[in-house]
Protein backbone atom coordinates (compact mmCIF):
# COMPACT_ATOMS: atom_id res chain seq x y z
CA UNK A 1 0.00 0.00 0.00
CA UNK A 2 2.59 2.34 0.77
CA UNK A 3 2.46 5.76 2.82
CA UNK A 4 2.09 9.24 1.09
CA UNK A 5 5.12 10.99 0.91
CA UNK A 6 3.88 13.93 3.16
CA UNK A 7 2.73 11.52 5.75
CA UNK A 8 5.96 12.13 8.06
CA UNK A 9 7.28 14.99 8.62
CA UNK A 10 10.96 16.04 10.94
CA UNK A 11 11.46 19.40 11.97
CA UNK A 12 14.64 20.37 13.64
CA UNK A 13 13.28 22.45 16.72
CA UNK A 14 16.72 23.70 17.81
CA UNK A 15 16.47 26.31 15.10
CA UNK A 16 13.90 28.14 17.24
CA UNK A 17 14.42 30.09 20.15
CA UNK A 18 10.92 28.68 22.05
CA UNK A 19 8.74 26.09 20.74
CA UNK A 20 4.99 25.81 21.63
CA UNK A 21 2.44 23.05 20.99
CA UNK A 22 -1.55 23.91 20.96
CA UNK A 23 -4.22 21.79 21.48
CA UNK A 24 -7.07 21.66 18.86
CA UNK A 25 -7.84 25.97 17.97
CA UNK A 26 -11.22 25.55 15.72
CA UNK A 27 -11.65 28.71 14.09
CA UNK A 28 -10.81 30.27 17.80
CA UNK A 29 -8.80 32.60 16.51
CA UNK A 30 -8.86 35.71 18.92
CA UNK A 31 -8.51 33.43 21.90
CA UNK A 32 -5.38 31.79 19.96
CA UNK A 33 -4.24 35.54 19.63
CA UNK A 34 -4.89 36.31 22.95
CA UNK A 35 -2.84 33.34 24.32
CA UNK A 36 0.08 34.01 21.92
CA UNK A 37 0.63 37.71 23.48
CA UNK A 38 0.25 36.03 27.12
CA UNK A 39 3.21 33.90 26.35
CA UNK A 40 5.37 36.91 24.34
CA UNK A 41 5.22 34.63 21.97
CA UNK A 42 7.88 36.15 18.92
CA UNK A 43 7.11 35.29 15.75
CA UNK A 44 10.64 36.02 14.25
CA UNK A 45 12.21 33.65 16.90
CA UNK A 46 9.57 31.32 18.44
CA UNK A 47 7.39 28.25 16.49
CA UNK A 48 3.91 27.36 17.32
CA UNK A 49 3.04 23.34 16.57
CA UNK A 50 -0.78 22.85 16.02
CA UNK A 51 -1.56 19.39 16.75
CA UNK A 52 -4.80 19.79 14.15
CA UNK A 53 -8.42 21.03 13.97
CA UNK A 54 -7.64 24.26 13.06
CA UNK A 55 -10.75 24.73 11.68
CA UNK A 56 -14.52 24.13 12.07
CA UNK A 57 -17.18 24.62 14.93
CA UNK A 58 -15.74 28.13 16.14
CA UNK A 59 -15.80 32.05 14.57
CA UNK A 60 -13.00 32.23 12.55
CA UNK A 61 -12.03 29.12 10.52
CA UNK A 62 -10.83 31.04 7.01
CA UNK A 63 -8.68 33.08 9.68
CA UNK A 64 -6.79 30.20 11.25
CA UNK A 65 -7.15 28.21 8.03
CA UNK A 66 -4.32 31.30 6.93
CA UNK A 67 -2.20 30.77 9.38
CA UNK A 68 -0.99 27.69 8.04
CA UNK A 69 0.76 30.18 5.56
CA UNK A 70 2.51 31.84 8.13
CA UNK A 71 6.67 31.05 8.54
CA UNK A 72 6.22 30.82 12.73
CA UNK A 73 3.51 27.75 12.56
CA UNK A 74 3.30 24.29 11.83
CA UNK A 75 0.77 21.69 12.08
CA UNK A 76 -0.50 18.08 11.63
CA UNK A 77 -3.93 17.32 9.90
CA UNK A 78 -6.53 16.86 12.25
CA UNK A 79 -10.07 14.85 11.02
CA UNK A 80 -11.33 18.22 10.17
CA UNK A 81 -9.29 19.29 8.12
CA UNK A 82 -9.12 16.06 6.23
CA UNK A 83 -13.07 16.16 6.24
CA UNK A 84 -12.86 19.55 4.20
CA UNK A 85 -10.43 18.06 1.84
CA UNK A 86 -12.48 15.01 1.51
CA UNK A 87 -15.56 17.09 0.74
CA UNK A 88 -13.35 19.39 -1.50
CA UNK A 89 -12.42 16.45 -3.68
CA UNK A 90 -16.14 14.42 -3.72
CA UNK A 91 -18.42 16.91 -3.54
CA UNK A 92 -20.13 15.80 -0.61
CA UNK A 93 -20.36 17.91 1.88
CA UNK A 94 -22.73 16.89 4.22
CA UNK A 95 -20.61 15.09 7.17
CA UNK A 96 -18.33 18.18 6.80
CA UNK A 97 -21.27 20.67 7.31
CA UNK A 98 -23.14 17.95 10.03
CA UNK A 99 -19.62 18.59 11.48
CA UNK A 100 -18.85 22.19 12.17
CA UNK A 101 -17.52 22.81 7.93
CA UNK A 102 -20.60 24.53 7.17
CA UNK A 103 -19.08 28.20 7.54
CA UNK A 104 -17.25 27.21 3.93
CA UNK A 105 -20.39 27.36 2.61
CA UNK A 106 -20.61 31.57 3.51
CA UNK A 107 -16.52 31.63 3.08
CA UNK A 108 -15.36 34.10 0.40
CA UNK A 109 -14.19 32.19 -2.61
CA UNK A 110 -12.38 31.17 -3.83
CA UNK A 111 -10.03 31.95 -0.99
CA UNK A 112 -11.54 29.66 1.52
CA UNK A 113 -10.73 26.72 -0.99
CA UNK A 114 -7.34 27.78 -1.69
CA UNK A 115 -6.94 28.41 2.26
CA UNK A 116 -8.40 24.55 2.28
CA UNK A 117 -5.79 23.35 -0.46
CA UNK A 118 -2.76 23.88 1.53
CA UNK A 119 -3.78 21.08 3.81
CA UNK A 120 -3.05 18.70 1.18
CA UNK A 121 0.47 19.68 2.14
CA UNK A 122 0.33 18.43 6.06
CA UNK A 123 1.84 15.31 7.31
CA UNK A 124 -0.15 13.17 9.68
CA UNK A 125 2.71 12.84 11.95
CA UNK A 126 5.65 15.45 12.50
CA UNK A 127 8.89 14.29 14.78
CA UNK A 128 10.32 17.44 16.29
CA UNK A 129 13.97 17.52 17.54
CA UNK A 130 14.52 19.83 19.93
CA UNK A 131 16.94 20.49 22.81
CA UNK A 132 15.27 18.09 25.27
CA UNK A 133 14.79 15.18 23.53
CA UNK A 134 12.35 13.69 20.34
CA UNK A 135 8.58 14.78 20.38
CA UNK A 136 6.22 13.35 18.39
CA UNK A 137 3.34 15.27 17.52
CA UNK A 138 0.00 13.90 15.63
CA UNK A 139 -3.51 14.58 16.08
CA UNK A 140 -5.67 11.71 17.63
CA UNK A 141 -2.73 8.67 17.95
CA UNK A 142 0.29 6.92 16.88
CA UNK A 143 -1.62 3.62 16.17
CA UNK A 144 1.77 1.49 17.43
CA UNK A 145 3.28 0.82 20.25
CA UNK A 146 6.61 1.12 18.64
CA UNK A 147 7.22 4.99 17.01
CA UNK A 148 9.62 4.95 14.32
CA UNK A 149 10.24 7.59 11.46
CA UNK A 150 8.27 5.93 7.89
CA UNK A 151 6.74 3.53 9.82
CA UNK A 152 3.87 2.13 8.26
CA UNK A 153 0.87 3.05 10.22
CA UNK A 154 -2.99 3.33 10.13
CA UNK A 155 -3.22 7.33 9.30
CA UNK A 156 -7.08 7.20 9.62
CA UNK A 157 -6.39 5.74 12.85
CA UNK A 158 -3.63 9.07 13.42
CA UNK A 159 -6.98 11.19 12.55
CA UNK A 160 -9.57 9.14 14.98
CA UNK A 161 -8.35 6.79 16.78
CA UNK A 162 -9.48 6.92 20.66
CA UNK A 163 -8.85 3.48 22.02
CA UNK A 164 -5.39 4.40 23.72
CA UNK A 165 -6.75 7.19 25.71
CA UNK A 166 -10.25 5.47 26.27
CA UNK A 167 -8.52 2.56 27.82
CA UNK A 168 -5.29 4.40 29.34
CA UNK A 169 -2.87 2.09 27.60
CA UNK A 170 0.55 2.20 27.84
CA UNK A 171 3.28 5.05 26.24
CA UNK A 172 4.80 4.32 22.94
CA UNK A 173 8.79 3.86 22.60
CA UNK A 174 10.90 5.33 20.06
CA UNK A 175 10.49 9.10 21.27
CA UNK A 176 10.66 11.10 24.63
CA UNK A 177 7.26 12.72 24.57
CA UNK A 178 4.07 12.14 22.15
CA UNK A 179 1.35 15.15 22.16
CA UNK A 180 -2.27 14.26 20.64
CA UNK A 181 -5.69 16.79 20.32
CA UNK A 182 -8.86 15.49 18.92
CA UNK A 183 -10.42 14.23 22.29
CA UNK A 184 -12.06 17.49 24.53
CA UNK A 185 -10.82 17.04 27.90
CA UNK A 186 -11.84 19.30 30.88
CA UNK A 187 -8.00 19.35 31.50
CA UNK A 188 -4.80 17.57 30.00
CA UNK A 189 -4.01 14.37 30.38
CA UNK A 190 -0.81 13.00 31.02
CA UNK A 191 -0.26 9.40 31.21
CA UNK A 192 3.40 8.03 30.75
CA UNK A 193 4.76 9.57 27.54
CA UNK A 194 1.57 10.76 26.47
CA UNK A 195 -0.42 13.85 26.42
CA UNK A 196 -3.90 14.93 25.56
CA UNK A 197 -3.89 18.38 25.09
CA UNK A 198 -7.53 19.56 23.65
CA UNK A 199 -9.05 21.01 26.43
CA UNK A 200 -12.10 22.18 24.37
CA UNK A 201 -11.59 25.35 23.59
CA UNK A 202 -14.61 25.73 21.09
CA UNK A 203 -16.69 24.49 24.07
CA UNK A 204 -16.02 27.55 26.21
CA UNK A 205 -12.88 25.36 27.51
CA UNK A 206 -9.20 26.56 27.87
CA UNK A 207 -6.88 26.53 24.52
CA UNK A 208 -3.79 25.25 25.81
CA UNK A 209 -0.27 25.89 24.85
CA UNK A 210 2.42 24.09 26.24
CA UNK A 211 6.21 24.76 26.17
CA UNK A 212 8.51 22.54 24.81
CA UNK A 213 11.38 24.26 24.29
Amino acid sequence: MGLPDNAYQRVEATRWRHVWVVGDIHGCFSLLMAKLRLCHFDPWQDLLVSVGDVIDRGPDSLRCLKLLRKRWIIAVRGNHEQMGLDALATGEQFLWFMNGGSWFAQAEQPAATAALETCRQLPWILELRCQNGIHVIAHADYPDDNYQWQKEVDLQRVLWDRTRLMNKGNGIRGADHFWFGHTPLRQRLDHENLHYIDTGAVFGGELTLVQLQ
